[in-house]
């Protein structure tokens, strides 16, 4: 298992809004600037501003009429608390800690060992807490060729039981669940580790907003080309899908036997092309796998900050066939 140094994030802050409204390259690894490519401009976001979290409680939750005397003085006690404890509900359900590590995607894998003192007070801290999951981010470079922190990312999930080495290191595998973007200023915990408050995203009310919004069409046209990444190609021997010659070629470039085997098992079975947007980052969770096998572009980045399911699609199909050419060596990237 690679061992590997968490990036955190102190006083310095260095999750910072960036703006990508020229794009930025992604793709790019050890590949020469001409085997990148790069992001369009942002679009305003179209996810709606409660996410995947119901309305606030507190919104429900009215003031007794003031009384004189010790009930109405009891009542507002019990007011006060109650509204001190939603709002301690609220701050933990928005609030996440933080850590910059690698770009992951929804469904993927990752096994990890590494010694950072911080971090593992803060796995300890979540395992005791019964909250076994945390916020991660990758990086990705601007086009200037600065690396960035993405203000998009998972929440992991830590799967089984971390194993905590007597030489301070410790063993964990994350799994990557829903999706966020940071919303606001992060700050410094008292524990060493950086939190911010975070808005859940889902594909599903993404899209349906879609569908309401200027362009009806727009979702549609996603499904339709999300089709393609399962429909057999024309000039493929035994007339397979742009997927299944991902994963044929793939099986021969595997840095260790059973690779894809466990990679598939990981992710599952691909999503439906009526929704776009989770077929995208299944692809683009099976084309990066952890660890890397370098026959693909880095496409993580643009997926998770890419605002339609179109794009998306697009993203993920530009990637599994420009692979698909470079493992078969029509077009080699590098």
């Amino acid at each position: 298992t690679p061992s590997l140094n968490a990036v955190f994030l102190f006083s310095s802050f260095l999750l910072i809004l960036i703006d990508t409204s020229s794009g930025f390259w992604v793709g790019c690894d050890n590949a020469p600037r001409s085997h990148c490519w790069r992001t369009g401009p942002r679009r305003p976001s179209l996810t709606r501003k409660t996410g995947l979290l119901p309305a606030p409680i507190t919104s429900g939750v009215r003031s007794s009429p003031s009384s004189d005397g010790e009930d109405g003085s009891a009542d507002n006690d019990l007011m006060g608390s109650l509204r001190s404890r939603i709002e301690q509900l609220e701050d933990r359900a928005t609030k996440l800690p933080l850590v910059v590590l690698d770009a992951m995607l929804p469904r993927q894998v990752m096994e990890i060992q590494f010694d950072n003192t911080v971090l593992v007070a803060l796995i300890r801290a979540r395992i005791s807490e019964e909250t076994p999951y945390f916020g991660m981010l990758g990086m990705s470079r601007l086009v200037t060729g600065q690396q960035v922190n993405l203000m998009s990312g998972v929440v992991v999930q830590i799967v089984g039981k971390p194993k905590f080495m007597k030489d301070g290191t410790l063993n964990l595998e994350l799994r990557g669940d829903r999706r966020f973007r940071v919303d606001g200023e992060v700050e410094k915990s008292a524990q060493g580790w950086v939190e911010g408050r975070v808005k859940y995203h889902d594909a599903a009310q993404e899209e349906e907003a879609e569908a309401k919004g200027a362009d009806q069409f727009a979702v549609a046209r996603a499904i339709s080309a999300a089709d393609v990444l399962t429909t057999p190609l024309a000039d493929a021997e035994g007339e397979l899908s742009p997927v299944d010659k991902w994963v044929q070629l793939a099986r021969k470039n595997e840095r260790e036997a059973g690779q894809i085997d466990r990679l598939l098992g990981d992710l599952g079975e691909i999503p439906p092309a009526v929704e776009p947007s989770e077929r995208a980052f299944w692809v683009g969770a099976l084309i990066n796998p952890l660890p890397a096998m370098g026959v693909a572009m880095e496409i993580r980045p643009a997926l998770l900050t890419a605002r339609t399911a179109e794009e998306r699609v697009r993203i993920s199909i530009d990637g599994i066939l420009r692979s698909i050419k470079h493992m078969d060596g029509s077009a080699r990237m590098w």
